[in-house]
Order: structure tokens, then sequence, then C-alpha cells
């Protein structure tokens, strides 16, 4: 995440409480859907209007993104399908590697990348991004373990398992370089999240570095097999990405201008509180659209 210092605990907690609520969610149910607003659709870019959209989903991050059988389910995907409800447009969620999303936008191949970005300086210079919530980072390990986490310095002396391209990679390699002697930090990644937790689970690694509401639901599905450390850090938005172009600029207000008014009829909240997140929701005076071309 972003170098911010507050820490949010409510975040963390919403996994070991509320995201249990998302644990009885029947994947593939009818999704809360969006309201068709004709302004908002005004502002789609004609290039994108009669077109299916392709929207790059890494689904191994759950209450995110995941798959149920064959469907891809979450709050972000509720949240495109009921943006694209709202500006009447067709999407296509693509499940790919995380570390892949941005680059496929670059070369066209998708159009919009919604997977639990971090909205970072580094990352605006290759995308627009449509902020849309926040999140911070988290640890978890085996309920036996005795370690603590109080912040990054804590991961020194550990084997830490992140998502490849992930903020928590990134934030974990900077740590290592810091860590005193003697106290080596091992950073393992992973192509999915399902495979970094896979490693904490067997051993090959002390904890598991991910975001806040994903560690929790992870924690809240192991059957006691985990536990939360400490609290939140570096909390900081998650960002819709879409093309840097005019043509992207143009999808990216109007996913910003659909996000608000899915605030105001409720539909946003509804689709966080379905999803056990609420403590991550942003006011529309937060959905911002960063990285944009002037």
């Amino acid at each position: 995440m972003l170098r911010i210092t507050r820490v949010r605990q409510a975040l963390v907690m919403t996994g070991i409480t509320s995201l249990v609520l998302a644990s009885s969610v029947v994947a593939g149910a009818s999704s809360t859907s969006g309201v068709y607003n004709a302004a908002d659709a005004k502002m789609v870019p004609a290039s994108y209007k009669g077109t299916t959209l392709q929207v790059a989903t890494d689904a191994s991050y759950p209450p995110d993104e995941s798959m149920h059988g064959t469907t891809m389910v979450g709050f972000d995907v509720d949240l495109t399908n009921a943006i694209a409800k709202t500006l009447g447009l067709k999407v296509k969620e693509v499940n790919v590697k995380f570390a892949s999303i941005i680059a496929g936008i670059q070369a066209g191949k998708y159009q919009v990348g919604n997977s639990s970005f971090t909205d970072e300086k580094s990352r605006e210079k290759s995308v627009n991004f449509v902020d849309y919530f926040q999140a911070g980072e988290a640890v978890y390990v085996k309920s036996s373990s005795k370690a603590k986490f109080t912040g990054l310095s804590s991961l020194c002396g550990k084997t830490v398992a992140v998502e490849t391209g992930t903020t928590e990679q990134s934030d974990a390699v900077k740590t290592a370089k810091t860590c005193p002697s003697g106290k080596k930090l091992s950073v393992l990644a992973y192509p999915d999240q399902t495979s970094a937790n896979l490693a904490v689970s067997s051993g090959r690694a002390t904890m598991g570095f991910l975001d806040s509401q994903v560690a929790g639901y992870v924690v809240a599905q192991s059957n006691g097999a985990f536990k939360l450390l400490g609290s939140a850090i570096e909390v900081a938005p998650y960002g819709i990405a879409t093309p840097k172009s005019s043509a992207g600029k143009s999808l990216a207000m109007a996913f910003q201008m659909a996000l608000k008014t899915m605030i105001a009829n409720g539909t946003y909240g509804a689709i966080l509180s379905k999803w056990g997140v609420s403590a991550g929701g942003l006011p529309a005076s937060k959905i911002v659209l960063n990285g944009a071309l002037s």
C-alpha cells in the first residue's frame, strides 16, 4: 500500500466478523444489480458502445474476486456488473494472473482491470484509476504461531508468502533490504493468492502478507487453522484501471459517475454489505480519477 500512516483495525476486524457473512453468500446467485442511468451512459465514448468490454480480474482473491465452479464471484465482480448496468454496457470478466493485467490493458487486450489494485503513483503511469474502495495490508499465520506483527519491520527474520505483482510483494522486497544481519526476510512470490495461502498452510512460509479484508476472509474460512496478527497498516485506495488514452479517460470518467450514482441510490452500499466489506467503502467525494491524461 501507499505510505499512509493511519492504521485501520476496523478493516481487519471486518475480516473476522463481517466477512463471515460473505462466506454464507451463495455464489452464483443473483447479484445486486445497478439501475440504468441515461445521463451517466452519455459519458461512455462511442468506441466502447455496442461492444463487450473485456474486464481483467485475477479470481483468486476472495471476497473481492474468486471462482465458484465456472462462475466468477465477489464484490469487485458485482461492482463491475452494476457499473455496466448503470452505463448500459456489456462486460465479460476474464480470469488472468494479476501481474499480467496492466500490461494487457496497455496492449489493448483488456479495456478494464478490476482486481483489487492499489492506486499507486507508479501504476498511474501506465493506466488510469477510478478509486472505489480502501484497504490496508495485513498478516496471517498458523494459529499455533507465536509471531507478532506491528509493522513492516516485523517481517524481518520470517519467510513471507505474497502474490506476484502485488503491493505486498513490493513492500516485502523493500523491507528485506533493510532487515538487520541475522534476520533475513525471505519473500516467496506466487502467481495467485491461492498458491500463497497453500505455502502458509504447508509450512513453506511462516506468514501470509496480503490486503486486510482478504486476510480476514482467509482466516474466517480456515476453520481455526489461521489467525490474524496485529492491525492493518498502510491503508490506501483501490482503483479500477482503464487504458491511458483519451477513450480510456472518458471511460474512467463514466465509471466515476456511475459509482457516485450507485452510492446515491444504495447499490454500492448493498454490494459491499453483501460481501462483508462495508468498512472499506468510500463516500462519493472520494470516488476520484487519478493518473488520467490531461
